[in-house]
């Protein structure tokens, strides 16, 4: 990962912010609940006992795909297996 540009100059993260730009011109979270009655279940997240709650967040299903695409780029998910691994 040393040989990776820095992470704010990486493309991935451009996409990220340009999406962030994006986001500030969305509807409020109720009109966002509004337009998806599934939304409050579709991001929960769950493991054992902990319960993670994007829902209220201007989170959608294009910000999820953008940051697992720069965590893909910088490594992320294999560091996470070899964390697991021990």
């Amino acid at each position: 990962m040393s040989d990776s540009p820095e992470l704010t100059r990486r493309p991935e993260w451009t996409a990220l912010e340009d999406h962030r730009a994006e986001a500030l011109l969305r509807p409020d979270l109720r009109e966002l609940f509004a337009a998806d009655p599934s939304r409050a279940e579709r991001y929960v997240v769950r493991v054992g006992d902990l319960r993670i709650d994007y829902s209220k967040h201007l989170i959608t299903d294009e910000t999820l795909a953008l940051l697992r695409e720069l965590a893909g780029a910088t490594g992320v998910f294999g560091l996470r297996d070899a964390m697991f691994r021990g």
